[in-house]
């Protein structure tokens, strides 16, 4: 089976754009171009490879091509630099990272590839729950993710823990104090989205099914200023709480009812000096942040 790296290229296109009129721009071509592109490449794998929706999306079919084709534009890049004597071009590196990683210990990874040169991440922000998925899809050559089994073709190593503390504003946990705990079932709640389960997590230790008042935050930062202003207690991470306990804007709600998420990194199984290095970046940033 013949499957011309110009073809590849355009599946890559609509699936990073949504559009064949968006990949078209960013290939340079003609919507016609790439149309003809994807039915050429049907044709040769005998099966539909895009869904013609708004967006598009790869089928099954053609999510085995994706991961193929990102997978290979990875390591052409990798040798054309290689051959290229000083001029080098842009290597992509489409990854998967949960927003609170993202927002603490990650940061560390993105300022050691910061002194990359020609080295740009693509980073999909995804529950750890669910970012395994995107390397299944072909979305991603990496993933932080909670799921200790790797995807197939993917090598995966554990990092560490990353830990939550239920926590509040003085005022909101004095307001709903009851005896030495707190009013699980009657204190309002933040959470992230609707994939985040933390807050349950807590909330089922305490024989709480739901509470009576949620609020849903779906970005780190956000979430944490949503719990500094007394909107209601949440699962913090430990790296973000400490800095606000000890300038007393928050406080721990429990001295034992944290929860633990464990993290791990899996990476498609590639001979690639760049997703080695980026392997290496992230192996360092884990051991001086995570809990082991």
């Amino acid at each position: 089976m013949d499957l011309p790296p110009a073809q590849l290229a355009a599946l890559v296109a609509i699936a990073d754009h949504g559009t064949f009129e968006a990949a078209a721009r960013h290939l340079h071509l003609t919507p016609s171009a790439v149309s003809q592109r994807i039915r050429a490449l049907e044709s040769a794998v005998g099966q539909v490879v895009v869904q013609r929706a708004t967006p598009c999306r790869p089928t099954a079919a053609g999510e085995t091509l994706l991961r193929l084709a990102r997978q290979t534009r990875l390591l052409y890049d990798e040798a054309r630099d290689a051959l290229a004597h000083g001029h080098r071009s842009q290597v992509d590196l489409p990854l998967a990272v949960n927003a609170d990683s993202l927002a603490t210990w990650f940061r560390a990874v993105m300022g050691e590839v910061a002194t990359w040169p020609d080295v740009a991440l693509r980073v999909h922000v995804e529950d750890q729950a669910w970012s395994a998925d995107l390397l299944r899809s072909g979305d991603v050559l990496a993933a932080v993710t909670s799921d200790p089994v790797a995807v197939q073709g993917c090598a995966v190593e554990r990092l560490g823990v990353l830990r939550y503390v239920p926590a509040a504003t003085p005022e909101l946990a004095g307001r709903w104090r009851r005896g030495r705990g707190v009013d699980w079932a009657r204190m309002p709640v933040v959470v992230f989205n609707e994939k985040d389960a933390l807050q349950h997590d807590v909330l089922t230790g305490h024989g709480v099914t739901e509470p009576p008042l949620t609020h849903r935050v779906p970005t780190s930062a956000d979430f944490l200023e949503a719990v500094r202003l007394g909107m209601g207690w949440g699962a913090v991470p430990e790296p973000q709480l400490a800095p606000a306990v000890a300038d007393g804007t928050l406080v721990p709600l429990t001295a034992r009812g944290h929860v633990d998420v464990p993290l791990h990194w899996q990476r498609w199984r590639l001979d690639s000096p760049v997703l080695a290095r980026l392997t290496d970046a992230v192996r360092a940033a884990a051991r001086t942040h995570l809990r082991r």
